[in-house]
C-alpha cells in the first residue's frame, strides 16, 4: 500500500459508521470547512518561519483535509479523491501548453499573461453553459477581505477598468479620507463611517497591488511588527515592577518610541 491508499483507507476508516470516530462521522462539509482555512493559514505561517519540520507537518494536515472533503463527496456520489486528482492534473496541462504542448512562453511575466488568458477562456465556456456570469462571478466569496479586495481590482483590471498608475491611486484615497473626516466631522452613524472606512481600506489595497506588494502579506507583517514592540513594553514594564495599565498615556508613548528603536 502506497503513502496515498493508507491515508485514504485511514479517512475510510475514521469515517465508518460503525467502527469510525464519533468526532469524524458528525462531520460535514461545513463544519470541516473552517479547519481546512485554518491549516492553509498554518502552513502559511510554517512557511514565514522558516521551519521546515513544521512545514512539513502542516502540508500533512492539510493534504488530509482535501482528504476529508473528497471522503465526504465520495459518501454523497459526487466525486471521490482520484477524480480531484486527474482534475487538476488536467487543468494544470491545460493552463501550461508551452510546457506539455507546442506554444513557447520565455519568461514567467508571459506566463501569467497566458495563464489570465486561459482562465477567461475557461470562463467564457462557462458562461455559454451557463455555468457562470460575469467576470467576478468565479471569486470566493470567503475570502479574507484583503485578499478578496485585491483580487476583483485585478479582475476589473484586465478589462481596463484601473488607475493609470500609483499616484492616481494616492489621490483617491486623499479623497476617500476628506470623506471619512467628513462623515466623522458632521457626526454621521456607524453605517456611513464604516462604509467610508471600507471604501479607504479598498484604496489603499489598491494602491499595495499598483506597487506589486501583498497587502495581506503587508499588512501581516505590521501586525507582528507591533506584537514584538508591544511584547518590549510589557517586559519593560515588567522588568520595573509594573503593568502596563498602571502607567500614564506619556509613559506608555515614551516607551512605544523605545521599543520602535529596540524593534524594527
Amino acid at each position: 500500500m502506497t503513502e496515498m491508499e493508507a491515508l485514504l483507507e485511514l479517512m475510510r476508516a475514521l469515517r465508518d459508521p460503525e467502527q469510525g470516530c464519533p468526532w469524524d462521522r458528525e462531520q460535514d462539509f461545513s463544519s470541516i470547512a473552517p479547519f481546512t482555512v485554518e491549516e492553509a493559514y498554518e502552513v502559511a505561517d510554517a512557511i514565514h518561519r522558516q521551519h521546515p519540520e513544521d512545514l512539513c507537518e502542516e502540508l500533512g494536515d492539510l493534504l488530509f483535509q482535501v482528504v476529508f472533503h473528497a471522503q465526504l463527496a465520495t459518501e454523497q456520489g459526487w466525486f471521490n479523491f482520484g477524480d480531484v486528482v486527474s482534475g487538476i492534473v488536467s487543468k494544470m496541462k491545460r493552463r501550461h501548453p508551452h510546457v506539455f504542448g507546442d506554444e513557447s512562453i520565455a519568461t514567467s511575466a508571459d506566463q501569467s499573461i497566458a495563464w489570465e488568458a486561459h482562465k477567461a477562456r475557461e470562463r467564457e465556456n462557462k458562461a455559454q453553459t451557463g455555468e457562470t456570469k460575469g467576470l467576478l462571478a468565479d471569486l470566493p466569496r470567503n475570502l479574507p477581505p484583503v485578499q478578496l479586495a485585491a483580487k476583483m481590482q485585478k479582475k476589473a483590471a484586465q478589462v481596463g477598468f484601473d488607475w493609470p498608475d500609483g499616484k492616481a491611486v494616492l489621490a483617491k484615497i486623499r479623497e476617500e479620507l476628506e470623506e471619512l473626516e467628513l462623515e466623522l466631522g458632521e457626526g454621521a452613524g456607524n453605517e456611513r463611517i464604516a462604509e467610508e472606512m471600507g471604501d479607504l481600506l479598498f484604496s489603499c489595497i489598491n494602491l499595495c497591488r499598483h506597487y506589486g506588494i501583498e497587502g495581506d502579506t503587508s499588512l501581516r507583517h505590521t501586525n507582528r511588527k507591533f506584537e514584538r514592540r508591544f511584547q518590549h513594553m510589557e517586559e519593560h514594564t515588567a522588568a520595573n515592577g509594573r503593568r502596563l495599565e498602571d502607567c500614564t498615556l506619556e509613559e506608555l508613548e515614551a516607551m512605544w518610541s523605545a521599543a520602535k528603536q529596540a524593534c524594527s
